[in-house]
């Protein structure tokens, strides 16, 4: 069998552990592996690269990012550009494709299996909001990166008078937001699951400090919503791709706190670090797993199937089940969270 894969959406730490877990189940079976350059975008425009069993697959474990890089393309012409895919994988002698990506990226994979090609997907994504699945890789390593900022500041917060806010990814979940925040011991998290009110926020603060604190930490996830009417805000703008564009929410929560309760207060924005660098030995294991039992499924020839982890089993779910919806916090999760603010 010759297999093929690709790596889109955003950069994520784990991609290569992916990429050389395909590359060496796939040779252990008497299979070879082509990867697609940039994506989707390779993949329409034919650049492809023949990846070998080799002493520098074997070295990518640890590398963040992605050797093959990645990309998004605009749906309208990715769907557009159909019958070239499907030409350009039977030129390559392609027997099934592997893309890995997030829940953008699976919507995509879902499309092309729905149009009569054999692909398996493997989830990926830092914000851990792919459905069906317990974890995807990426996201352990960006808690860690997330958790290891937080306890630094604490220590300046807390020589200065501070309160800190810290900005983490999350554009629509908080799952980062969540663990980094009770993993750094943050005053309080803000996730865009629940809607917050800043005077409960200050309400919090003001607490801490009547009580001798002088400092606080407060994590906020990049698309975390204020309640209605609470603090004013921008009309939504939105990217090329239909994305919201983000709205400096931690400098605009730092600023209603200060205002409010007359401290110093400092914003912190994580952005990329989160995802970049070498990922955690949780993720290069995930990672792995999924890329063995992904090549597995293309050998048994189980298409239009995605990789999850369910109760620390590796199972093979529908693409319906993948996407459609992402996977929020559950409130009780978050009030687990709740009961340490303040």
């Amino acid at each position: 069998m010759r297999i093929a894969t690709l790596t889109s959406g955003g950069d994520c730490p784990g991609l290569n552990a992916v990429i050389r877990g395909i590359v060496r189940t796939a040779a252990d079976h008497g299979s070879t592996v082509v990867g697609f350059e940039d994506g989707w975008q390779g993949l329409l425009e034919d650049r492809r690269r023949q990846l070998y069993d080799d002493a520098f697959i074997d070295r990518i474990l640890r590398r963040g990012g992605t050797i093959l890089g990645t990309g998004r393309l605009h749906p309208d012409k990715f769907k557009a550009g159909l019958e070239q895919i499907k030409a350009n994988l039977a030129d390559a002698g392609i027997d099934a494709l592997i893309p890995i990506g997030g829940e953008g990226t699976l919507k995509g994979a879902k499309w092309l299996s729905d149009n009569g090609i054999p692909v398996v997907g493997v989830p990926k994504t830092i914000d851990n909001d792919v459905n069906g699945t317990d974890y995807t890789f990426g996201f352990d390593t960006a808690v860690a990166v997330a958790t290891d900022a937080i306890d630094r500041l604490h220590t300046t917060a807390e020589s200065h008078d501070r309160v800190m806010i810290v900005e983490v990814m999350g554009r629509h979940v908080g799952w980062i937001a969540l663990h980094a925040g009770m993993a750094g011991g943050a005053h309080h998290i803000l996730i865009p699951e629940v809607p917050f009110d800043i005077e409960e926020v200050c309400k919090k603060m003001r607490r801490r400090m009547q009580l001798g604190e002088k400092y606080g930490i407060i994590v906020v996830a990049e698309g975390a919503v204020p309640k209605p009417g609470t603090i004013e805000m921008d009309a939504e703008e939105v990217d090329q791709f239909g994305h919201i564009k983000m709205q400096n929410m931690g400098a605009r929560i730092a600023k209603e706190i200060e205002k409010r309760l007359d401290v110093d207060v400092r914003s912190t924005v994580l952005g990329h670090i989160q995802r970049g660098g070498t990922p955690t030995a949780f993720d290069r294991v995930l990672a792995t797993r999924y890329a063995v039992n992904a090549t597995k499924a293309c050998l048994r020839g189980e298409f239009g199937k995605v990789t999850a982890l369910r109760s620390g089993h590796i199972e093979m779910i529908s693409f319906d089940e993948a996407v459609g919806h992402l996977k929020e916090v559950p409130m009780r999760r978050y009030q687990t969270a709740q009961a340490l603010f303040g």
